[in-house]
């Protein structure tokens, strides 16, 4: 960051390469052609390609175990005009799905990239279905949409993707992972291209410093050439309170996040210091399904969103009335519920009823059933005492509500008529409490339709890659729900094409 303001921003790459290793002072210990740096959905697909091609591919993390946020996200993966979504009957369209990423992204979308992404959706379904991924073959109606159109995971997380392609990938003899191997720093050679890294083997991630702080000093140095390439698919930083803060005061560091201990940002400020350029990475999207009470993404969150805001309505426990489209996109929401939680921690209540838990995939509502995070109630008199709400107001509420769903019209908010096909009428009744946590960080890196970096003047940063959350500039200003696993499994690949055919050096 130094060489950064010492050089310039007008110098580019070529004059910022002083911030990276030198590779005339390097003697690497081992070799491959493709290194990538993180093990998630993004870093799996590239892999994956690269390993198609016969290449000797490294792949690296700084945590003790590989699948990052993939692993433990609810991997639902948007795929406009898959076999599922015509299968149903669904009809979608190019402009429809740019349509909803625009709305959703306030028009901040960078909208070549948004064409890939639909133009390639179906070979992210392929890619999962050819490394035995456990789909749920079902379509999920994620918040921002249109129309159904997200493919959902027999589990309820992106284990169900991540692991098959990790098993896959591992058999592999020119395939090599490295766990608790953090990059530090990229080497370059004199034209600017980047040719290997600098990491440190034996690291040992430290919570508490929540970020990539150079107090910690554990590993032991290493360094490995890239012949055709390196691939950052490192994530966002959503756990790192200081980078995130920076962004945005707002986000103070007692806000939890749903993401995983090490989405930090080490490995997008050193792409900066080699000239790759920041995009909006001042957008920061909340999650707005998850129990106030619960650390982390928890156990509830998908209950939440598809019994409560896709089947049933949300409330304001001071009112008993609903005060949002639950549908809308996690930017509306976010804002309508900070508004009604206020300095007094008033968390709003998602209301279904028991219709709703039998609509959706069972492994989304065991857990909070049997553990009580959901609460049932034999009647909504219950439900209303127990959470202290003005009981004639709120069962008004619900009576409105279920004519909405009787006449397929939600004249107070404009819910999705999909979305409101269920009435709130079969006992027991059920709440949770919902709020939300720092769930995407929209910006990164800028990219192009390649998945390669670009400096400061607009050219690429030769042989280097990048997919997935540490990249800016797809979603804008707000992410539609699956969307992200979407851009991951796209952007990954296509790093891996592309990276395939590059000259060896």
């Amino acid at each position: 960051r130094r060489n950064f303001i010492k050089f310039g921003i007008a110098g580019g790459a070529a004059a910022m390469t002083g911030a990276a290793v030198a590779a005339e002072n390097v003697t690497f210990d081992e070799s491959y052609d493709v290194v990538v740096i993180g093990t998630g959905f993004a870093g799996l697909s590239c892999a994956t390609k690269c390993a198609a091609a016969k290449l000797k591919v490294l792949l690296v993390d700084k945590m003790p175990v590989i699948g990052g946020n993939s692993a433990i996200c609810g991997g639902f993966m948007a795929v406009p005009l898959s076999k599922y979504q015509k299968a149903l009957g669904h009809k979608d369209s190019r402009e429809a799905f740019i349509g909803d990423c625009l709305k959703d992204g306030l028009g901040f979308n960078h909208v070549d990239l948004l064409n890939v992404i639909f133009d390639r959706a179906r070979d992210a379904e392929e890619l999962v279905e050819s490394v035995g991924g456990k789909t749920d073959h079902r379509i999920t109606f994620e918040s921002g949409h249109s129309v159904p159109r997200s493919i959902a995971t027999r589990s309820g997380t992106g284990a169900d993707y991540v692991m098959p392609m990790y098993e896959a990938l591992k058999k592999l003899p020119n395939v090599t992972f490295k766990t608790r191997c953090k990059f530090d720093d990229f080497v370059m050679n004199k034209e600017g291209r980047v040719v290997g890294i600098v990491c440190r083997e034996g690291y040992k991630f430290n919570a508490e410093l929540e970020s990539d702080d150079v107090q910690n000093t554990s590993g032991t140095k290493k360094t490995f050439e890239a012949k055709r390439g390196v691939m950052l698919a490192t994530g966002g930083f959503s756990r790192d309170k200081w980078f995130r803060q920076i962004q945005d005061p707002r986000v103070v560091p007692s806000i939890d996040s749903t993401n995983h201990p090490g989405a930090t940002a080490g490995a997008l400020v050193k792409a900066f210091d080699i000239g790759a350029v920041p995009v909006q990475i001042s957008w920061l999207q909340f999650l707005p399904y998850c129990s106030p009470f619960e650390k982390g993404y928890g156990i509830s969150s998908n209950i939440i969103e598809h019994c409560g805001f896709d089947y049933g309505m949300v409330v304001n426990p001071k009112t008993g009335k609903r005060f949002m489209d639950e549908h809308a996109g996690r930017k509306i929401k976010t804002d309508a519920m900070l508004n009604v939680i206020g300095n007094d921690e008033n968390y709003p209540l998602a209301v279904f009823d028991t219709d709703a838990i039998a609509a959706i995939n069972p492994a989304y509502t065991k857990a909070p059933l049997e553990q009580g995070t959901a609460k049932p109630f034999s009647t909504l008199d219950e439900l209303a005492d127990h959470y202290k709400m003005d009981k004639a107001a709120f069962k008004a509420e619900v009576e409105r509500f279920n004519g909405f769903v009787k006449n397929g019209k939600d004249t107070d908010f404009g819910k999705t008529p999909v979305n409101l096909t269920k009435r709130i009428e079969v006992g027991p009744f059920w709440a949770c409490y919902t709020g939300m946590t720092v769930h995407h960080t929209m910006g990164g890196l800028n990219t192009n339709v390649k998945a390669q970096f670009l400096d400061w003047t607009g050219a690429v940063i030769p042989r280097l890659y990048a997919a997935g959350e540490i990249t800016g500039g797809i979603h804008g200003t707000n992410r539609v729900g699956g969307n992200a696993v979407l851009d991951c499994f796209v952007f990954g690949q296509i790093a891996g094409e592309n990276a395939a055919r590059e000259k060896a050096l």
